[in-house]
């Protein structure tokens, strides 16, 4: 048989015309079990955790569930296969009123921080890629405004952005500094009426449609972190999208260039002088992450609980055999050890008790739990553990990056360690002696 040489042969060749057939429909082409379009129920409370919510939570709870599971599970697969934002969706996200998480005022929700963590581990729970952008959004760059910024600023910025009227994203991570964030070599010149800046951000979720960017740059006169408003018209502005991404693919990461960004007075965030101010955002942020793979964990259990009773094999659903079962309760026991341990987490903050190394463990163990539980789920789901369509393909992949952001596992556990210990070790002990030298 010859095999065509390029897309004009294929199209001029009838005896090939076979290439161009359209994908069979999963359900189809594979009727034993219903595909994540269809949103399997919610079984993974097992502890009964709905018990310590409250009534008003329990209905945040509700009405983000519903609202995921009709609008954004249909069409998830197919954004993240093509590595697409889903726009039109965002009036819907936007409904939900969670947007602003635990600000007051402003238009915003005021929620407890529970409630919010909630309503983050139900997004997540039917795609992860939606919870990063709500998370990118809200509980970095709003809430730094909210925390940092003047009056102004919050009249002027947070009632749109609590609607979705209005996008923002968080830029701090620099293509040489990540985990070192604290070293980062954006530069903010004092000129009159404003500032300019100059450097570069990678890896900003949002950046290629954001409105706003939240912007952290050196201030060249004392050498301490400041941090800017930056519109997405500015001259000087580049933002270009990273291609290639295995994880979070809905979500639309940039590379940020700016060159010579005229920023004005007005726009500058007055509550933000040095590096440790970013704490007071990221000690709520780093709460949200860790549960968002709590909700991924959640709806890679729920996919697997119901497929193990629809598929069958050697004449018996799966869920029939010894070690299907043996794995299906390993993932449960994760499931209600990461919904525990994240809600405990919560109640300290609220009670103003959280460390950074408590968040910090959370953040970590819970991301390294969720892994193992995708990846327990990708074996039960034999061949279809690799699609997308069936949820546990892509919810592996998505936790990928969520293992990364907000502090790698590695510097997470060193962080809890530093506190437990009272002994800092982000540096090798060559260059630490060096530096005292």
């Amino acid at each position: 048989m010859s095999i065509p040489k390029n897309k004009d042969e294929v199209e001029q060749n009838p005896r090939s015309s076979y290439f161009n057939l359209p994908p069979v429909d999963v359900s189809v082409a594979f009727p034993q079990a219903t595909p994540v379009s269809t949103f399997p129920p919610s079984v993974s409370d097992y502890y009964q955790f709905s018990d310590l919510l409250t009534v008003e939570d329990q209905a945040l709870r509700m009405r983000v569930r519903e609202c995921m599971e009709k609008e954004i599970a249909p069409i998830m697969t197919e954004y993240w296969e093509k590595a697409k934002f889903p726009f039109h969706a965002i009036p819907k996200l936007g409904s939900l009123g969670i947007a602003g998480g635990t600000i007051k005022g402003y238009g915003c929700p005021g929620l407890s921080i529970t409630a919010s963590a909630i309503a983050m581990a139900e997004v997540a729970r039917v795609d992860a890629s939606c919870s990063t952008f709500i998370l990118v959004h809200s509980s970095l760059a709003m809430l730094t405004i909210a925390l940092c910024g003047s009056e102004e600023q919050k009249l002027k910025y947070l009632p749109s952005l609590a609607q979705f009227s209005t996008v923002a994203c968080w830029a701090l991570t620099e293509p040489d500094y990540g985990s070192d964030a604290s070293g980062l070599k954006t530069t903010a010149i004092k000129v009159e009426r404003g500032w300019i800046l100059e450097g570069k951000k990678r890896w900003i979720g949002n950046s290629t449609f954001a409105d706003l960017l939240v912007v952290f740059a050196r201030n060249t006169t004392t050498n301490q972190i400041n941090g800017f408003i930056v519109k997405k018209d500015a001259p000087g502005l580049t933002v270009t999208k990273i291609e290639n991404k295995i994880g979070l693919r809905i979500v639309q990461n940039g590379d940020i260039v700016m060159k010579r960004v005229f920023v004005p007075d007005e726009d500058r965030l007055p509550g933000v002088n040095s590096f440790q101010d970013t704490n007071k955002v990221l000690a709520v942020s780093r709460v949200m992450v860790a549960w968002q793979p709590i909700g991924i964990s959640m709806g890679v259990y729920d996919m697997c609980h119901r497929y193990l009773k629809e598929r069958k094999q050697f004449g018996a659903p799966l869920a029939a055999f010894q070690i299907n079962q043996q794995k299906l309760v390993r993932m449960l026991g994760n499931v209600q050890a990461m919904v525990l341990v994240g809600w405990r987490l919560c109640k300290l903050y609220e009670k103003e008790k959280m460390t950074p190394g408590q968040a910090s463990l959370a953040k970590a163990w819970i991301s390294l739990k969720a892994r193992e539980t995708a990846s327990i789920g990708r074996e039960l789901l034999g061949g279809n553990g690799i699609l997308a369509d069936f949820l546990v393909a892509k919810a592996l992949c998505d936790l990928e990056p969520i293992y990364t952001y907000e502090g790698t596992y590695d510097i997470n556990s060193l962080i809890t360690g530093r506190e437990i210990t009272g002994l800092a070790s982000f540096k090798p002990a060559m260059l630490s002696k060096r530096s005292r030298m």
